[in-house]
């Protein structure tokens, strides 16, 4: 059997994506929306998977460091486009950190406005 957890958190921040050619150029700001998941097939001793405090934890220090900035100006983003496929995998990444040797990261979905989000999920996934 496997489990998923998934927790969903929400930062602002401006961006501009560079070599667009289009008004996305342009500085601009999100609402963003984020959808982390842990997957896994063995719970502890309590019944669970991983705590949700602990998911939201290590999600909110991302979160923290995302929040209110100029993307574009801040590792890794100061040298990579600040997509929403950039930030996924950027904190596909972060989370990947605070895996447990039974919850490991499977997805992260990035919205960068109620209708389009951009998912990175994890190769081989359980």
């Amino acid at each position: 059997m496997k489990y998923t957890l998934s927790v969903i958190k929400s930062f602002a921040s401006a961006h501009c994506l560079r070599e667009y050619k289009g008004k996305c150029e342009n500085m601009h700001g999100h609402n963003w929306k984020v959808r982390a998941a842990f997957c896994g097939t063995e719970l502890d001793k309590t019944g669970m998977l991983m705590d949700f405090t602990d998911i939201k934890a290590h999600l909110d220090n991302i979160m923290l460091y995302l929040d209110h900035k100029f993307l574009n100006e801040i590792p890794p983003f100061n040298g990579i486009n600040p997509t929403a496929e950039n930030i996924a995998s950027y904190i596909f990444n972060e989370l990947k950190k605070t895996e447990t040797d039974t919850a490991k990261v499977c997805e992260v979905e990035v919205w960068e406005s109620e209708t389009s989000s951009a998912t990175v999920t994890a190769i081989g996934c359980l």
